[in-house]
């Protein structure tokens, strides 16, 4: 019988009932054993399960029901909810030492590039028309009205290499790059060549053209460094 020894009990159930999750144990939709068998089980009081599963539920691994019919079931997950997580955790690692502007840029290259080679070979019509609608005038917008479509452009850029997994990972550094850097820091003429690489990134997209639209997406990166790490140098300063 499993038995809650090490820390909080609480934290030490959700641990484990955790790890199931993830191993299988228990898949999206099924449903968890009931507070007394769970009682039973890991030798727990009713108030230590009821932490253990609230714990769960603020990280999205489990919904509750009510009712005849309820219970707590293992949640189905969704993108977005992962993605958010995974920006929570490199914003906190962007606020230290742990992680530099540097190592995040290295990382946004080895998957946005790929990313923009994979849309130009499974281009669809839809993301084309949406790129497109990203697209913005620097001398037409309101500076402060820029960054969303700047973030949609990449979101759909993402969206259609047609891989939902790199879309999840790679969003989260693409915002917590802009949050943190750029949305009040960017000085307007960056964004003219924002704008100037967006178009040049759906020419080669639009075209099919793979090796183009990775070398177009690369260049964009290189001319996005300067910018993040003149704000980041500044910042320390301030800090």
């Amino acid at each position: 019988m499993p038995r809650v020894t090490a820390g909080p009990a609480y934290a030490a159930l959700a641990a484990d009932l955790r790890r199931r999750i993830l191993a299988g144990e228990y898949r999206p939709g099924d449903r968890l054993p009931v507070e007394p068998e769970m009682c039973a089980r890991y030798g727990v009081s009713r108030s230590t399960v009821r932490e253990a599963l609230r714990l769960l539920a603020s990280q999205h691994l489990v919904t509750t029901v009510r009712g005849v019919a309820g219970g707590t079931f293992v949640a189905h997950p969704r993108p977005e909810q992962l993605s958010e997580h995974l920006a929570t955790g490199l914003g906190l690692l962007a606020g230290t030492a742990q992680v530099s502007v540097d190592q995040l840029l290295e990382i946004r290259e080895l998957l946005e590039v790929p990313a923009a080679g994979l849309a130009a070979t499974r281009r669809d019509e839809a993301d084309l028309a949406a790129l497109r609608a990203a697209l913005f005038d620097p001398a037409a917008v309101d500076p402060a009205e820029i960054y969303e479509p700047n973030r949609h452009f990449h979101a759909v850029l993402l969206r259609a290499a047609g891989n939902p997994l790199l879309e999840v990972v790679a969003r989260p550094v693409f915002g917590v790059l802009n949050e943190r850097f750029l949305r009040e820091n960017a000085p307007p003429r960056f964004w003219h060549r924002v704008d100037a690489d967006h178009r040049e990134i759906l020419a080669r997209v639009e075209a099919g053209d793979e090796r183009g639209a990775r070398a177009a997406a690369r260049a964009h990166l290189g001319h996005l460094r300067s910018t993040y790490l003149s704000i980041d140098s500044a910042d320390r300063a301030e800090g």
